[in-house]
């Protein structure tokens, strides 16, 4: 069985006065939307690298979404396994 699909990821970043980064990444599959943010806060010790504070951002909202797949599709496979019939027996006990 072949499957081919195309998914889009937006990415918002947003900086602030105060040295903080945001990140808002949205997932749309075509037949749902997911989304993830991140933050990410300048030391006020340290220089102040905007590029530093985006992958930080970026990287933990994007990991935020993945957390949210990989969550999903656990709740899926679950949903699957609890609707196939388990013909596996074992001395008269499912197993």
């Amino acid at each position: 069985m072949s499957h081919t699909g195309e998914w889009k990821v937006r990415l918002h970043l947003f900086e602030e006065d105060d040295g903080t980064t945001k990140a808002h990444v949205v997932l749309d599959t075509g037949t749902t939307e997911m989304s993830g943010s991140g933050t990410a806060h300048c030391n006020p010790a340290d220089r102040n690298v905007p590029e530093i504070g985006d992958e930080l951002a970026v990287g933990r909202a994007m990991d935020d979404l993945a957390q949210q797949l990989l969550n999903t599709a656990d709740r899926d496979i679950q949903g699957m396994a609890g609707s196939r019939p388990n013909t596996r027996q074992t001395a008269g006990w499912p197993v």
